[in-house]
């Protein structure tokens, strides 16, 4: 249900950023939206499965450690509700095995915290171009 609904009303423009931390998520999404995107923000797995409930979005940008529930169980669930959706990890626990984890689950790119805005709004240009 929750995918059918999101893929028949879903905007490339739409970008969820998950973050635990308050400064990494509020600061992404302001020059998110600076960037023209639409932006919503949840602070764990569980608070980001609701979010998407009401706001469907294309690309989502989260961490891995977090409590409630943790990026690659979001992850994992997510693509079973909305397998097109694009995600994009950002941590700053840059494990191999967390890495070989996240791609296997469909995560199109692992970025490294502090991460580079410049090479996340590559990989964000790189999704649209894909998409369109």
């Amino acid at each position: 249900m929750l995918s059918a609904m999101l893929n028949t009303i879903e905007s490339i423009q739409n970008i969820l950023v998950v973050d635990d931390e308050d400064e990494a998520r509020l600061g992404l999404s302001k020059l998110l939206s600076i960037k023209g995107y639409k932006v919503f923000t949840a602070a764990n797995g569980i608070e980001a499965l609701e979010v998407l409930r009401n706001n469907p979005a294309s690309i989502i940008i989260t961490d891995i450690k977090m409590p409630g529930m943790d990026g690659l169980t979001f992850l994992r669930e997510i693509k079973k509700l909305i397998p097109g959706v694009k995600v994009v990890i950002i941590t700053g626990y840059g494990e191999v095995e967390t890495y070989l984890e996240a791609m296997n689950l469909g995560a199109i790119e692992f970025l490294h915290k502090p991460i580079e805005l410049n090479d996340l709004f590559k990989v964000i240009k790189k999704v649209i171009e894909v998409r369109h």
